[in-house]
């Protein structure tokens, strides 16, 4: 647990054994898995809806539970986010159009635990800055896998993102952040990806995270929708957001979910 200077507990943060770390790294799998198969279908006229649908059908088929079908009243298996959008959005009938960027969110329960991934797809061909954008956020994820490390602090990880981000021109959303990962798809701790170096909760061995840049082309400001769910930036300027569900160790972190499957998918469609 968590305590703050007055010894209240704050919040409780479950350290995960290696039986339970294999459990999250097969649902992880799944995800990524099921992140291919978008790859696949990806393309200026499908909907949203229709990769919603398609992925619902894989992930129940491969034994797995959509994770955030429900979760908190969310309608549907994907969060779709396409440009100015930045996480949360909800698949609908809308042909995508070819210079979209398209981000991906999904989660999977399997067995009893959760996994979680992220990833901005290309839609028909983009602009050479929207690349940019797209590399940037992505290599940002892995500055701060490179943090997650026993010894370290939550705010070295989020130090990392922003510097790399903010580096190279882009600006870090601040309301929308990692968690923790396990029987739940949101733990403690929360994981922000700004922060300073050597504040935070302490990492230790066996915790299981969710790491996930949300970076904007404009400024950092957001706004949500009527919806309720829908997060966009304030200035209508494009976002990435890529995530993965790693564990802290000591020397270097683990990754449990990848992008490998879908960078196979890509390599072989271009």
């Amino acid at each position: 647990m968590v305590v703050d200077q007055e010894c209240k507990i704050v919040f409780m943060i479950f350290y995960k054994t290696e039986e339970e770390i294999e459990l999250i790294r097969e649902s992880s799998l799944l995800v990524a898995k099921t992140h291919a198969e978008m790859a696949k279908l990806i393309r200026p006229g499908i909907t949203t809806l229709e990769l919603d649908k398609v992925a619902e059908s894989y992930i129940r088929d491969h034994g797995g539970l959509p994770g955030f079908k429900g979760y908190n009243g969310f309608p549907n298996t994907l969060c779709v986010s396409p440009n100015e959008q930045v996480v949360h959005g909800i698949p609908n009938d809308t042909p995508l159009e070819s210079g979209t960027i398209l981000s991906l969110d999904c989660g999977v329960e399997k067995n009893g635990f959760f996994g979680d991934s992220a990833f901005t797809y290309e839609v028909g061909e983009v602009t050479q800055d929207v690349k940019k954008l797209l590399k940037v956020t992505r290599d940002s994820l892995y500055k701060g896998i490179d943090a997650a490390v026993v010894g370290n602090r939550i705010g070295d990880i989020g130090y990392a993102v922003q510097n790399y981000a903010e580096s190279n021109g882009f600006s870090v959303v601040r309301e929308l952040v990692g968690h923790g990962v396990g029987v739940d798809l949101h733990e403690s701790p929360e994981v922000p990806n700004y922060g300073k170096r050597g504040r935070g909760v302490k990492l230790q061995e066996g915790l299981v995270i969710a790491i996930e840049p949300m970076i904007n082309m404009g400024a950092k400001e957001i706004i949500q929708l009527n919806d309720g769910w829908t997060i966009k930036t304030a200035d209508l300027k494009p976002s990435a957001h890529f995530e993965h569900t790693v564990v802290v160790r000591k020397g270097k972190a683990e990754i449990l979910s990848s992008f490998d499957f879908i960078d196979e998918v890509l390599k072989n469609k271009n």
